[in-house]
């Protein structure tokens, strides 16, 4: 095997370039530092996970995240400098609870509410990790007869994510139609169904789809094959979409969808028409600290190793920008792990065809 070829197995090794901004993961808690959380989630080096985005003031990071437990995140930035990815479980949790409020409004459901805290004219209280206020008018008990920690009985009165604003009262009659209309809903639901849903709600990490009852999540990376940079390139709120269901959480009642499941998988395609040692042309998608990935067939990318990102801007005078085409040259092709290697020098392309 040619020592570059060897440098390719290497750095393949390395960067596992398939994690992006918006995918949910697991990942095992490895201990804590200044920082906050370091997870192990299977990329070059350990990702972090600030302490903002892993508990509420006066939690303690150590006991909500043990170390050697696995648990779910968010991954809201992309590698730095460092290779490093930032992660999140309060956003996909805060995302959730705010759509199952709004539904909650909707319905006119009434939900259990934790007392968080006593102040003058009301009482703040806890629901799912959000924070609402009940005015004192809409108590049926006095301030003085509560507790920290209580459960109250609640329905939503005004409910804004944007601005943060959530006011509750627990004095209204509790309907539970609608909560037993939507249990009815989910237990229909299975993974591998291909149902129809209408685009409710875009984020950064994906979009919420309105499945008759309740919301699936499609995270970014689920949207397409190709690299997408917001879920808005292709999708916008309103939309009626078909999507697959690829998994199903009964605990949590939550549901996630695919939409790219129900394209074509361009890497079959691609290996009918690529092959180790072909000259090909591409668009670069994606610029990193490590290379750059270049869409080398339809939804298809390959990574180019930074070292010959520099070369070609050398040649250039001028720094690659996402959009550039390159020539390339197909260095090794891994279509059952969707991995491509590339080179820009014919010579080392020689060497791997040779062999």
């Amino acid at each position: 095997m040619a020592s570059n070829e060897l440098d390719f197995e290497e750095l393949l090794k390395k960067y596992d370039y398939n994690f992006q901004k918006g995918d949910l993961v697991k990942g095992i808690v490895c201990g804590y530092d200044s920082q906050g959380v370091m997870v192990d989630i299977g990329a070059k080096t350990i990702a972090i996970m600030p302490e903002r985005e892993a508990v509420e003031k006066g939690e303690v990071i150590e006991k909500k995240y043990e170390k050697g437990q696995e648990y779910e995140f968010l991954i809201i930035r992309e590698e730095d400098e460092d290779g490093k990815f930032l992660l999140s479980t309060k956003k996909v949790d805060s995302a959730y609870a705010w759509k199952e409020l709004e539904k909650a409004k909707e319905a006119d459901e009434t939900i259990l509410a934790t007392v968080a805290g006593i102040v003058k004219g009301g009482v703040l209280v806890d629901i799912s990790g959000v924070r609402g206020f009940i005015p004192s008018s809409q108590l049926r008990a006095k301030e003085n007869e509560l507790e920290i920690g209580g459960k109250l009985e609640v329905k939503i009165l005004t409910l804004d994510a944007q601005q943060g604003n959530f006011i509750l009262s627990n004095k209204k009659v509790y309907d539970d139609g609608a909560v037993e209309a939507r249990k009815n809903v989910f237990s229909q639901i299975e993974p591998g169904q291909v149902v129809k849903g209408d685009v409710v709600r875009i984020t950064d990490f994906g979009a919420f789809i309105d499945l008759g009852g309740i919301d699936g999540l499609l995270p970014l990376s689920q949207l397409s094959w190709r690299w997408i940079d917001h879920p808005t390139d292709i999708l916008h709120v309103g939309d009626k979409i078909d999507v697959e269901v690829i998994a199903v959480d009964h605990d949590k009642q939550r549901v996630s969808l695919s939409l790219k499941n129900l394209e074509p998988d361009p890497w079959v395609e691609a290996e009918k028409n690529i092959k180790e040692g072909d000259k090909v042309e591409g668009t670069i998608t994606r610029i990193r600290h490590f290379g750059a990935f270049v869409e080398v067939f339809p939804g298809v990318e390959a990574l180019l190793p930074h070292a010959e990102v520099v070369e070609i801007q050398n040649k250039r005078g001028s720094v690659l920008q996402v959009g550039d085409k390159v020539e390339t040259y197909i260095l090794k092709f891994n279509p059952a792990d969707k991995r491509i290697a590339l080179t820009i020098n014919e010579e080392n392309k020689d060497e791997k065809t040779a062999e």
